[in-house]
Order: C-alpha cells, then structure tokens, then sequence
C-alpha cells in the first residue's frame, strides 16, 4: 500500500507522495494509474516530497502520461504547505529542490496554523531560445508567427524552468482546447514538447489564461504558465513593468511580480484536499 495525498492549488491537483517514509519503485506507471480519473484517484500528475542535500526538500514531478515534468509552480506551494502541516518543517520560509532549479517559498498561515497562501521565488524568466528550447535561428522568440494546425498565430516563448508557449487571444474561453492543443504541443519548433497558453488582456493589471499542459492537456491552472504570460504580456507593452498582475485561471486566480532583474514571483493559494492509500 502507499499512503498519498491529494491537493491543489487554484484546480491544479496532484498527487502527493511523502518520500522520507513511502517508496514508490515505478514513479512513471504509479502517474498515469493513479491520475486516471475514472480508474485511478484523479489528478494532473504525480509529486514526490524526497530529502535534497541541495535545499531543505525534493519534489519530483510526473505528468498525467507519466513523462517526467521540470517545474509546477501550483504544485511547489503544496509541497510547501505538505511539509508544514504534516510535521516535516516547522518553518514558514523553505527551499525547494526542482529539475528546473531551487526555489525559495515563503507560507502564510492562517488562524488555525495551517498554511493557507505561498508566495514562491520562480527564478529568472529564460527568453533565449535556447533555453526553453525552440528550434529557431533567432536568439529570442518574441511574437513570431508559427502555422499550427494551419493557422498563422504569434508565438512568445518563455522559459520558466519549463517550455511555455504564450499566444494572446480574443477569448480563451471561446476555443477548443482539446481539438488544437496538441498541435501547439508536438510542433516541431518545441524539441521537448511545449505548455502553451492561450492569453486575454482584460487590462494592464489583469490577465485572463487557459493552459494546456504537455503530457496532461487542459489543466485546471498552471503556475509556471501564469509567469510565463506575464512575462510575454509586459515584453509586449499589454502590462506594465514591476508591478502586481493578477491572471485569471479556470481554477482561480494567482498574483504576478515581474521583477527589472527578470526574477518572477507568484502568490497563491494551496490546498489539501484528502489523504488516502492505494494498492499498486
């Protein structure tokens, strides 16, 4: 049996693992079993909480598919709120161990001493393209053009420990994700895949997102990709530079701090929703 917990933050939900006492042989197989929502529990994913010898924690993400994933920025301030509210830290400030770099969260607690809100250090937002990566003779690859599903739409790619692929559109709600988000995903541009964002300028301060997530489809939310449209929306002039942007997810909402030195900050809430075992 293995004792899991399922949580979220603003609809993301995973699948959390707590490492220092469970042990999880096949990570992969254990994702995409368990994230089935009709024959498993349900969930985007799977997270795994192991000891670091670089920061206070380890997490370990894996997709819905179970390819394994470099960054979650709603799955981070779980982890943060796990290792709180389950006895593994009693501080409110931690560092997080990732595949897309170390992170700093900060919790905030609520009445009954439970984390409820984590503001999380994202690191510097990666626009070269190299880094995310793109196949590409340009350096950075800001509001290009790219056909996809024989289409011409403008492209803005950001790396924020993970591919993201930002589009601004007039409705996000209006599109078909599951019909045209594979085709952003498997481009050929994208040698790793790509998370693509689907992007509504409500005003210079508020941001409207769908997402869909490479080896997951539609999410509920993804953190990193809220960083990463704001980044493309102030290189674009729809936001304003180091100031607050709110984005609007299906899940809820998540705050947005673009910083001069391109360092991103996100708030936002975590959430446990309940503990169980499994037999796999």
């Amino acid at each position: 049996m293995i004792r899991f917990t399922k949580m979220q933050g603003i609809g993301n939900d995973y699948i959390y693992v707590n490492g220092f006492r469970e042990k999880v042989p096949d990570p992969a197989a254990f994702s995409r079993f368990i994230s089935d929502r009709h024959l498993g529990c349900g969930s985007d994913g799977l997270i795994l909480i192991l000891p670091s010898q670089k920061a206070d924690f380890q997490m370990r993400m894996f997709n819905a598919d179970g390819s394994e994933g470099l960054m979650c920025g709603n799955g981070v301030r779980c982890v943060a709120k796990y290792v709180h509210d389950y006895g593994l830290t009693d501080k409110t400030s931690i560092t997080l161990e990732t595949k897309g770099g170390i992170k700093s969260l900060e919790m905030s607690l609520g009445a009954d001493g439970k984390v409820e809100a984590v503001r999380v250090d994202m690191g510097k937002a990666h626009l070269d393209s190299a880094s995310v990566p793109v196949r590409t003779s340009l350096p950075e690859f800001i509001h290009q053009p790219v056909i996809v599903n024989g289409e011409t739409v403008y492209l803005t790619c950001v790396s924020m420990g993970n591919p993201h692929a930002v589009t601004f559109v007039e409705d996000p709600m209006a599109l078909d994700l599951e019909k045209i988000g594979p085709g952003y995903e498997h481009h050929p541009l994208f040698p790793h895949r790509v998370n693509t964002e689907f992007v509504r300028v409500l005003d210079p301060h508020t941001l409207q997102m769908r997402v869909w997530e490479r080896g997951s489809g539609e999410t509920m939310a993804c953190g990193t990709g809220a960083c990463a449209s704001v980044v493309a929306a102030t290189l674009l002039g729809y936001c304003p530079k180091d100031e607050e942007i709110t984005v609007h997810l299906r899940g809820g909402d998540l705050t947005i701090h673009y910083q001069p030195d391109g360092t991103v900050f996100m708030t936002g809430p975590a959430v446990t929703v309940f503990d169980g075992e499994i037999d796999f």
